[in-house]
């Protein structure tokens, strides 16, 4: 679970992107991504309740030194390219792929997360802010900043992507690139490289071809779908049909036997945080009883969270469920009808059999069919109404 203070992010301006992130996460759910279950507020606090992912995100384990073979990175290439280009096809584009942002669960699957920062770009729509991790934010972010570039759209996660798994395999990135680094510095530094595209030391080189397509300086010839990263000769054997239904194990599987992440935030969370939340009961009994009315504060924060709804998947899944079934029904109830018959009826001309000769007009019935022109109307609506109706009666 996740909680935002809601007079911190008034401060920090930052109310607008939480919101955003809570919207945005909403409409999505993905194998590799981290799902959104519920959100709800009280008076100081949003709160957000997602996946439970035991194993540690990627800075971790870089940091407790584990080391991930070629299998691994082929691996998370894969997760973690399916989830983006599903990001793509929701109008998505992340911005912030990096090790931290990547969670691992207990049997080491990949899953993205935070979406702060994320954007909505609709039909040709470009973003042109410069957002995200420095390290990990692509060259025409950069040159967009200085004026150089018009846009950018989501092949910047693809090259974050790459960068990502640059460093998970060989510790370090390819290029010096720190918080303090301008824009400018990072083009020379980019488009004077000696080589046209990094490569991690000790890196094979059918491995070497997918650094290539991702670290690829022009965004049109870079990786940004999963067909372009099939065609990776590396990547190629893999059947993303099993992986996104996570059955090809990880080379890589977190510890079970102890956390998997830095306890001092936890800690520090109950020491340092001025209103842990393990205090929050007692310390909104009394802030109910002393307030008698609302602060500037209070209903500026008002205004902007005028728009929160509370999210529910549990209930959003039910709701799917029903329209899926009224659907079916629906569906099922007008195939009926349309194949509904009556037998067609024909005159037929029949000989007297006692020689009169005289000839009878008999109808008769022919095997020949049509089908009835009747059909129903079924909405929905009148599905539920006539439920209702069924309960009713039968109640009575």
């Amino acid at each position: 679970m996740k909680y935002m203070q809601k007079s911190r992010c008034v401060e920090r301006d930052a109310l607008k992107n939480v919101l955003r992130e809570m919207e945005i996460l909403t409409t999505l759910e993905h194998p590799f991504l981290v799902n959104l279950w519920f959100s709800f507020q009280d008076e100081e606090d949003l709160f957000m309740v997602s996946d439970l992912l035991l194993g540690g995100d990627l800075r971790y384990h870089l940091g407790q030194d584990v080391k991930f073979g070629e299998n691994s990175i082929k691996l998370f290439a894969c997760e973690i390219g399916s989830a983006l280009e599903y990001l793509q096809s929701e109008h998505i584009v992340h911005r912030d792929i990096k090790p931290e942002n990547i969670l691992l669960d207990e049997e080491g699957h990949a899953h993205i997360t935070d979406f702060n920062i994320a954007a909505t770009l609709h039909g040709k729509k470009l973003a042109s802010s410069l957002s995200g991790t420095k390290p990990y934010i692509a060259p025409e972010v950069y040159l967009c900043s200085l004026g150089e570039c018009a846009g950018y759209s989501y092949p910047v996660d693809w090259w974050s992507l790459g960068v990502t798994l640059y460093e998970v395999m060989s510790r370090c990135r390819p290029y010096d690139i720190h918080s303090g680094t301008t824009p400018r510095e990072v083009r020379s530094m980019v488009m004077n490289s000696t080589s046209s595209t990094a490569i991690p030391p000790k890196c094979s080189e059918q491995l070497s071809v997918l650094f290539q397509r991702l670290l690829c300086i022009n965004p049109d010839e870079r990786i940004t779908t999963v067909k372009k990263l099939k065609s990776i000769p590396c990547i190629s054997r893999y059947n993303f049909g099993m992986i996104l239904e996570k059955q090809i194990r990880p080379p890589f599987t977190p510890p079970k036997d102890r956390l998997n992440c830095d306890p001092t935030f936890e800690l520090e969370e109950m020491i340092v945080e001025p209103n842990p939340l393990h205090r929050k009961p007692r310390r909104l009994a009394k802030q109910r009883s002393l307030r008698t009315s609302m602060t500037i504060e209070d209903t500026e924060t008002s205004r902007q969270l005028q728009h929160f709804k509370c999210y529910n998947r549990e209930k959003e899944l039910e709701r799917r469920e029903m329209e899926r079934k009224e659907h079916d029904w629906e569906q099922e109830l007008i195939k009926a009808m349309n194949a509904s018959t009556i037998p067609a009826i024909v005159p037929a001309m029949v000989t007297d059999r006692d020689g009169g000769g005289e000839l009878l007009t008999v109808p008769m019935m022919t095997t020949e069919r049509r089908r009835s022109s009747c059909k129903l109307n079924i909405s929905p609506v009148s599905i539920q109404t006539r439920l209702f109706s069924a309960q009713a009666d039968t109640g009575s």
